[in-house]
């Protein structure tokens, strides 16, 4: 199954809006979301929820959700206010191709929609409404101060200071973790599956993979080009922004990364053969080049 293919056209159909008030603002969210990215988040929601037992449909409005909370962030992290890249994806940032205002809108209304999305459309039914409020709880907490906007918030105050490990650790676990375990319960819980010890077993999968993907992203920031990473080389390092390269050199991070995949594959055990293509994707946060 193409995940990302699906998450393409899901996400065409979320932007369509033909009621919207500005066609110039749905043309930044399009402009944004679509034709581009890696859709690991949504493909972890597909992933999971199979490995459990869901449908393609039942996970179409969880991984439409996560994907467009995950540009939304990239958006106004993109702006002058935070990061202040110019680059994304490998063409310009939302607000140098439209401006900041319109980028502002836009990054607002993604979030807004990735909501509508879980909501769901017409009546439900007990179950289906049970899992949907359950989804929008996680979805909620892991993009709030306890998780993504709070890891913005540590990452704003830290450049130009010193982390240790474990502030550095809190930082990354927050900031890009909490959205990547957060993809990984959604599609459990869209299968009916809201604790024991599958549940428990992404859990902790999900952490570790999404540990692993930041400290990967720093790497990437010391090893990878322009146009290879699709975003300004060496802006960490610019920013004096810390980082696990910073803090612990080029192989220590690479050994931390290292550590975070086999913890994320030894998670998978009480998954059996179902992790398996969850194995895949682990290996390939830590293997990208991009």
């Amino acid at each position: 199954m193409d995940y990302r293919e699906r998450t393409e056209q899901v996400l065409d159909r979320a932007l369509q809006l033909p009621e919207a008030g500005s066609r110039r603002l749905v043309e930044a969210m399009r402009y944004s979301a679509l034709g581009g990215g890696k859709r690991l988040r949504p493909t972890l929601v597909y992933v999971s929820g199979v490995a459990l037992g869901a449908s393609l449909e039942q996970l179409d409005d969880p991984a439409a959700a996560v994907e467009l909370i995950h540009v939304y962030s990239l958006v106004h992290d993109d702006l002058p206010a935070m990061d202040d890249d110019d680059l994304r994806r490998g063409r310009p940032s939302c607000h140098r191709a439209f401006d900041e205002a319109t980028a502002i809108l836009a990054g607002d209304a993604l979030q807004a929609l990735a909501f509508e999305c879980l909501a769901g459309r017409g009546a439900l039914g007990n179950d289906e409404a049970q899992r949907r409020l359950a989804m929008t709880r996680l979805l909620a907490q892991g993009i709030g101060t306890v998780g993504m906007a709070g890891g913005q918030a540590i990452d704003l105050e830290a450049v130009g200071h010193s982390l240790d490990l474990t502030a550095l650790q809190n930082m990354h676990r927050r900031k890009t973790g909490a959205l990547i375990e957060t993809s990984v319960l959604m599609g459990a819980v869209a299968a009916g599956v809201f604790a024991g010890p599958q549940y428990e077993a992404l859990r902790e999968y999900g952490a570790a993979i999404g540990l692993a993907f930041q400290i990967q992203d720093d790497i990437l920031d010391v090893t990878g080009t322009t146009a290879s990473i699709g975003k300004i080389a060496g802006a960490d390092a610019a920013h004096a922004k810390p980082t696990y390269t910073s803090l612990m050199g080029l192989e220590g991070a690479r050994a931390a990364a290292a550590a975070q995949h086999a913890r994320a594959l030894s998670a998978l055990a009480p998954l059996g053969s179902a992790g398996a293509e969850l194995a895949s994707l682990a290996s390939f946060v830590i293997g990208r080049a991009h």
